[in-house]
């Protein structure tokens, strides 16, 4: 099958394009995937900052409201601490955790609350004691499971921050990676760019000026045109053409010159 001039140069040209436009779209694509994945884990990790932050606010208010009832003689309601609240929080970090290894130290958060609880529900029965020292009682058998599991909720704070870190890391490198494509792609498509000009430059305008010094040497000095060139389509096809055309002119040139000198000949 013959390639004519038009359709060379279109192929080239369309496979350049080609290459450009299925490498953006893989770049678009690859960076919307990525870029979504992350964020959510980013967003997740910001979420469970939040939840952390208010876990352990919310025992610190408890505790403070338990501290102000050590000292009192007289039977007293313990503070009202909202249990389901704490409870669906920490049902709410657990959901969000995007890395498995955060995971024992939420755990370890429950843990703590539950003892603290259960301690600090000791309160209305040692008041109403008249052998155990309310102060006593808080710092040395309460306020060290206040301490654990304000420990605790810190080590899971530091652990979802360590984790927002590299998931924020994770999001510059895939930024990076997703524009690969891209980059590939303008350099193979300057590669090809390249090689076509080289390709037109060698089979297609060197054979042009070739030809114009061809015709400009047999217009000016008379030297035949016989410039040749392998090939199959319209350019060969012109070159072929111009050279029959100057063949045929050449023929005709000879013919009026012989003409000339035969009326020169008779005339004398």
């Amino acid at each position: 099958m013959k390639l004519n001039l038009r359709t060379k140069l279109n192929l080239s040209l369309s496979l350049i394009g080609v290459v450009l436009l299925v490498s953006s779209i893989i770049s678009v694509m690859e960076y919307r995937s990525m870029s979504s994945y992350v964020s959510d884990m980013i967003a997740d990790n910001i979420h469970s900052v939040n939840v952390a932050q208010k876990l352990a606010d919310q025992t610190n208010e408890y505790n403070l409201e338990i501290l102000a009832l050590v000292g009192e003689e007289s039977s007293v309601a313990l503070p009202n601490f909202d249990r389901a609240a704490f409870t669906s929080r920490c049902d709410s970090l657990r959901a969000s955790l995007s890395s498995n290894g955060i995971m024992p130290l939420a755990d370890s958060v429950e843990y703590s609350y539950s003892a603290y609880m259960l301690t600090s529900l000791e309160l209305q029965d040692v008041i109403a004691s008249d052998f155990i020292d309310t102060r006593s009682w808080y710092f040395e058998r309460l306020q060290p499971r206040y301490r654990r599991l304000r420990s605790d909720i810190a080590k899971l704070t530091d652990a979802i921050y360590v984790d927002l870190e590299d998931n924020s890391r994770t999001f510059e490198s895939t930024f990076y990676r997703s524009i690969i494509p891209g980059i590939v792609a303008v350099g193979v498509g300057l590669l090809l760019l390249l090689m076509l000009l080289f390709f037109v430059s060698v089979y297609y305008v060197r054979p042009i000026y070739r030809m114009l010094d061809s015709i400009w040497l047999y217009r000016t000095q008379g030297t035949p045109y016989n410039y040749d060139f392998p090939g199959d389509d319209q350019l060969h096809g012109l070159n072929e053409e111009i050279s029959e055309l100057a063949s045929e002119n050449g023929v005709l040139r000879k013919r009026i010159s012989a003409m000339k000198r035969n009326s020169e000949n008779n005339g004398k």
